[in-house]
């Protein structure tokens, strides 16, 4: 499961200073591959890198200070999860998903997100409402000031917490990779008035949640994600990042 977003906000990101540290101590490559993987997914995520973004593999060794071989096995495991497309003779894009596609994440969601209400209700405690509650200020802070890439990790990650509270990690795991997918979604189509109704709907879940209302609380959860979709704006933009740029790396 990708790790809870940072937003960089010096020329040197948490990712860079962890992979000065792994070049330092002499770490495993897998360790080094697992910093490239998580910088990627997080630039994705925060909209740093827009969906059909070429990610040159000499370009991010030389931004990174390692090998080919290192960025290559990186770039095959976001391949993997569906975040980056490999294309022969091309190289490495930023994925790109079509709107059937889209339309397929979220009727898995909202499936998936029927049972975990059941559950949540079922077993969380005041603990983790009161977790859940205070995930929700962040979540109207950032909305409140227009911040995109915080709200887009808050937005998600408010779905995955609910998993994560009641110990199924599995789920919690499995709506990462599918809010990862979102995220290019939501990149390529949302409107940019979708962000607050979200939050508010969240916070109409919770409330039904902490009433033990199930019935409720699913009716407001698929409703959330309907709406979700429905807001989408389906005319693809393209990205123009430098990719240093938008790996947090400046480089001379």
């Amino acid at each position: 499961m990708p790790p809870r977003r940072k937003t960089p906000t010096d020329p040197q990101a948490p990712a860079d200073k962890a992979l000065t540290a792994v070049a330092a101590a002499g770490a495993p490559l897998a360790d080094s591959t697992q910093i490239i993987v998580g910088a990627i997914t997080t630039a994705i995520i925060e909209h740093r890198l827009a969906p059909g973004a070429k990610l040159t593999e000499q370009k991010i060794a030389a931004i990174y200070g390692v090998s080919r071989t290192i960025v290559r096995q990186a770039l095959f495991q976001l391949a993997r999860d569906h975040l980056v497309t490999l294309e022969p003779d091309r190289g490495a894009f930023v994925a790109q998903p079509s709107v059937e596609e889209a339309q397929q994440v979220f009727a898995v969601r909202r499936m998936l997100e029927q049972q975990l209400v059941e559950a949540f209700c079922d077993k969380a405690a005041a603990a983790d409402f009161r977790a859940l509650r205070a995930h929700l200020k962040q979540e109207q802070a950032v909305v409140s000031r227009v911040d995109v890439t915080g709200r887009t990790r808050l937005l998600g990650d408010f779905h995955v917490l609910m998993a994560e509270r009641i110990g199924h990690h599995v789920l919690a795991q499995i709506l990462s990779e599918l809010i990862s997918r979102c995220a290019l979604i939501t990149l390529m189509y949302q409107s940019s008035r979708a962000a607050q109704h979200s939050s508010d709907e969240h916070v109409a879940i919770l409330q039904a949640l902490e009433a033990r209302d199930v019935a409720q609380a699913k009716a407001l959860m698929e409703a959330h994600l309907r709406a979700t979709e429905n807001s989408l704006l389906y005319h693809p933009r393209v990205s123009s990042a430098d990719l240093a740029e938008a790996l947090g790396k400046h480089v001379a």
